[in-house]
């Protein structure tokens, strides 16, 4: 049996259990007390951002990590990218399971996604070939909660930094996404866009899990337009427009599957910072052209599994990517809506 095979059978039992565990209690998640904020000293937005974020989430002290990273470029050649990893690891206080980086670039380290090249380790092999399958996360739909003593994987994650005012609005919703249940929409859209469609075959069947309060619904459309509902919207779009025109509920996941949205900064394609500047509270995209492998995106049932139960984040995103070495993970990383 094939591995998407098996994921669409393990998928489809689950689905039938769906709602009777849906009626449990989450399951553990992320603590404030086990994430790493590095700062970046030579970034005067990281620096307040991270001081907001750090209250705002009751960072320990000892939780500060400080760096300096001038000029703030866009990628990261192995060997600097090396020397900053091994900064960051020295300060670390023991039970950290996740480091959040308070900075919008670098994105990159060469064809690698900073962040996938932090928490599983540079790969140079891909860049050869960057439509080559990737190396697996052993975190992939992984359900362990102790990520570093059991896959040896410190999970990580940007939040961006070009505008103080937006960085502060994320963190906000990141925080009000803990206080309440609302009625929510996770869409999913499948595109005239065809080559970007290699997800729809994972979409959940449109359904009500009542007890989480949100369904689930598949359109066949370019674009969501009016919509307020949103806790998770996925399509496979270059670039996704009207976004101006809804609204992303405290908590909402968005993501597009395209080659460059993870070029946080490149003007090819729609960046994923759009989602975050349109109310998304986390977000992920590829830095290096990874052809339209299912696996290198989030995977749309396994994302919405693991944030149901009560996942943060950043667990939630993590566990929902097979290959993530040239995705960028960006955002709050302990908003979670269902966590209660």
């Amino acid at each position: 049996m094939t591995l998407r095979a098996a994921l669409i059978l393990t998928l489809a039992l689950a689905a039938t259990t769906g709602q009777a565990g849906a009626q449990g209690a989450s399951a553990p998640r992320l603590r404030p007390s086990q994430l790493a904020l590095v700062v970046n000293d030579a970034e005067p937005n990281s620096v307040a951002i991270a001081a907001y974020y750090r209250k705002a989430r009751a960072i320990p002290a000892a939780n500060v990590i400080h760096v300096s990273i001038p000029g703030k470029p866009q990628r990261l050649d192995a060997a600097r990218f090396q020397a900053l990893k091994e900064s960051i690891d020295s300060q670390l206080p023991a039970g950290i399971e996740a480091v959040l980086m308070v900075w919008t670039a670098p994105y990159a380290v060469e064809c690698n996604a900073i962040t996938a090249a932090y928490t599983m380790g540079f790969d140079p092999g891909q860049c050869s070939n960057t439509c080559a399958a990737s190396r697996p996360s052993a975190y992939f739909n992984a359900s362990s909660v102790q990520p570093v003593a059991d896959f040896r994987m410190r999970l990580s994650m940007l939040l961006p930094t070009d505008s103080v005012a937006q960085a502060k609005a994320l963190i906000d919703r990141g925080v009000a996404s803990g206080f309440r249940v609302p009625n929510a929409t996770a869409y999913y859209l499948v595109t005239s866009q065809a080559a970007r469609n290699s997800r729809a075959e994972l979409f959940p069947r449109d359904g009500h899990i009542a007890a989480k309060k949100i369904r689930t619904k598949t359109l066949h459309s370019d674009a969501l337009e009016g919509k307020s509902d949103i806790m998770v919207y996925q399509t496979g779009m270059a670039k996704v427009d009207k976004l101006d025109s809804v609204k992303f509920l405290p908590g909402a996941l968005a993501d597009h599957l395209t080659s460059f949205g993870g070029d946080l900064h490149g003007a090819s394609q729609m960046s994923s910072l759009r989602w975050l500047e349109a109310g998304a509270t986390a977000s992920y995209g590829s830095v290096s052209e990874p052809c339209n492998h299912w696996q290198k995106f989030p995977h749309p049932s396994i994302l919405l599994k693991h944030y149901l139960s009560g996942s943060s984040a950043i667990e939630a995103y993590w566990r929902s990517v097979a290959w993530p070495t040239q995705g960028v993970f960006i955002g709050e990383p302990l908003a979670a809506p269902y966590g209660r």
